[in-house]
């Protein structure tokens, strides 16, 4: 398999496949790669913290899991001086190879890409699901477009799209999250989101 270079963004969050990732950006390191990565049409890979923070500290380094899903740029605006905000989303899932980190502190890494998500229909057992999301997504009509949190084309009869954006709107912790990114079933990552939603009363018969 093809292996790709780029540059990484270690966040305190979890990037799924078609999810939507704002970001205000303010450090050297991250104005100067996604200026790049703009002027390019090219992806930086999002990779969920281990150890340290999402802001660059004299005493730390940043730790982060070996695999995350790349993310390109929608949308960006200069809000003020050195701070820019941007509006990022989830392409496909990658294995780090290997890392490195230069002197302005930018992690590089060379990377394979994992398979996509079969599309793969939602079964009648977890339907619910998927109805659940769909009065979910029906109150997107409420909340102004640059706010919301999924964005269409909405594929509310694939497993993977459905449990990936349960994922996202979910208050799960970050590392059972990361678990969910790296399952290879799709159907399997559903089953596992309707117990949850199930547990909480969102799932009607």
């Amino acid at each position: 398999m093809a292996t790709l270079f780029f540059p990484l963004f270690p966040l305190g969050t979890v990037l799924f496949p078609d999810g939507v990732l704002p970001l205000q950006i303010f450090e050297v390191r991250y104005l100067d790669m996604v200026g790049k990565c703009i002027a390019n049409g090219t992806p930086f890979g999002v990779v969920l913290l281990t150890e340290g923070h999402e802001v660059r500290t004299p005493e730390g380094q940043e730790r982060f899991h070996p695999a995350g899903t790349l993310a390109s740029v929608q949308d960006s605006g200069m809000t003020a001086p050195g701070l820019m905000q941007v509006t990022c989303r989830g392409a496909a899932r990658f294995r780090i190879l290997s890392s490195e980190r230069r002197a302005n502190g930018l992690w590089m890494a060379e990377t394979e890409l994992l398979e996509d998500d079969h599309a793969v229909p939602v079964p009648s057992e977890l339907q619910g699901a998927a109805d659940a999301l769909d009065r979910v997504l029906a109150s997107l009509d409420e909340v102004p477009e640059q706010r919301w949190p999924v964005l269409p084309p909405f594929r509310l009869d694939d497993c993977g799209w459905v449990a990936n954006r349960w994922c996202d709107l979910l208050p799960l912790p970050n590392d059972q999250k990361y678990r969910l990114l790296m399952l290879d079933n799709p159907v399997i990552r559903l089953e596992l989101l309707h117990d949850m939603l199930d547990e909480h009363g969102l799932i009607t018969s």
